[in-house]
């Protein structure tokens, strides 16, 4: 085994989330920013190009979406193409990574979506709570 690969290795199985400098935490807050996460679902409906994508993602400014797509493309999950047109145009798709990690987010928003109307119940419950001393 090259140094590289003993080192990836151990990089690998020293991840551990709860960890304060593990590199995982930064890509799941990443991933899991309410912008991070709304873009990399919508794209899972198939390639992008920028307007349209902010379009699907409703309430995200021009600059956030921007710099939430930079995020994900350099963590791997995003790949942005520049086609030849005139005007160039871009689009944004899934890598397999961006898939497989998308497959597993899906479940989870299917469940809080189901959820919320519970949610909203449990909210008010603790609202009409008496105050705390």
């Amino acid at each position: 085994m090259s140094p590289d690969e003993s080192a990836a290795q151990d990089a690998f199985l020293e991840a551990d989330v709860f960890a304060r400098n593990c590199g995982s935490r930064d890509v799941l807050q990443n991933l899991t920013s309410r912008w991070g996460l709304l873009a990399l679902m919508a794209l899972t409906e198939g390639d992008y190009r920028f307007n349209a994508l902010r379009r699907r993602v409703d309430g995200v400014s021009e600059r956030m979406l921007s710099q939430t797509l930079q995020t994900l493309e350099r963590d791997g999950f995003v790949t942005r193409t520049v086609l030849q047109s005139i005007p160039p145009r871009v689009e944004y798709s899934l890598t397999d990574l961006g898939r497989a990690v998308a497959a597993s987010v899906e479940g989870l928003i299917h469940q809080v979506e189901a959820a919320v109307p519970e949610v909203m119940s449990a909210r008010q419950r603790y609202d009409d709570r008496p105050p705390r001393d």
